[in-house]
């Protein structure tokens, strides 16, 4: 986000605060999904909410007034304070009124003692999905329907994954947006990993990494981090030895298929 939608996103994220500690979190994670689709079906409302020819406050009143007695007063504040700000994208708005539904779910997984799982749990199902072709398919295909990627969703999840795992991952593949699946998912992969105050490390080797040298490498990465690490290992044969470590964009790849593939290119063979 460019300068004034991250200002607007910040103004957004204290009225969030104020109002998430009197409420049901999960409840109020369903109302800015709610309220966030309805924004992004509707291109004349979206240019309404973030038209910036507009003041504030009749850009706040817009918001009361479509959303007074359809959501909470709560849900209700937080959709308006987030109209009346400047943004520099009008998908911004949108953007930042689902990772506030995100924030929601985080909320209530982290009251009932299970975030770490749900981190876990929607990792392990990004990476199920990267490796079914067929899965993947149906799950991103841009003429599918919502409704029905959802309840395949449901069908893999429930049961099996915390609530807020299975919900998360229904909105994921229920986004009309044209990011990527995969990309949507690290998205709030990094809101939970903030809010649990660490980074993300996921680190491709050719075979499982076993507790020991897990924990090694957690604590090596901590320490050139200086926060805490959560390491997400995926094992793919490919890679022939050594590890490939990509904490958000910076990667470090000391595999040795890298190796020599930068030898090849060295040699021009």
């Amino acid at each position: 986000m460019r300068g004034s939608s991250r200002a607007a996103a910040k103004a957004g994220l204290a009225a969030l605060a104020e109002v998430i500690g009197s409420v049901d979190a999960a409840d109020l994670a369903e109302q800015l999904f709610a309220a966030g689709a309805t924004v992004e079906g509707n291109a004349t409302l979206r240019r309404a909410l973030t038209d910036p020819s507009r003041e504030g406050e009749a850009k706040d009143a817009l918001a009361r007034r479509l959303f007074g007695g359809k959501v909470s007063d709560q849900a209700t504040h937080v959709l308006a304070v987030l109209a009346g700000q400047r943004w520099a994208d009008e998908r911004d708005l949108t953007d930042t009124i689902e990772n506030f539904g995100v924030a929601g779910l985080a909320e209530s997984a982290d009251r009932a003692g299970r975030l770490g799982q749900v981190e876990d749990e929607l990792f392990r199902f990004e990476r199920i999905v990267a490796a079914n072709p067929e899965l993947r398919d149906a799950l991103t295909n841009r003429q599918g329907n919502p409704g029905g990627k959802s309840q395949i969703v449901g069908r893999l999840l429930t049961g099996k994954a915390a609530p807020e795992t299975v919900r998360l991952a229904q909105q994921a593949v229920g986004k009309r947006s044209d990011k990527r699946l995969a990309a949507t998912l690290e998205g709030y992969l990094q809101q939970i990993a903030e809010r649990r105050g660490q980074v993300t490390a996921v680190v491709t080797s050719a075979t499982a990494l076993g507790d020991a040298e897990r924990e090694r490498l957690a604590t090596a990465l901590e320490r050139m981090y200086g926060r805490p690490v959560q390491v997400q290992p995926i094992v793919d044969p490919s890679v022939v030895g050594g590890m490939r470590v990509q904490i958000g964009d910076e990667v470090i790849d000391g595999t040795i298929a890298t190796k020599l593939e930068g030898a090849r290119r060295h040699f021009g063979s």
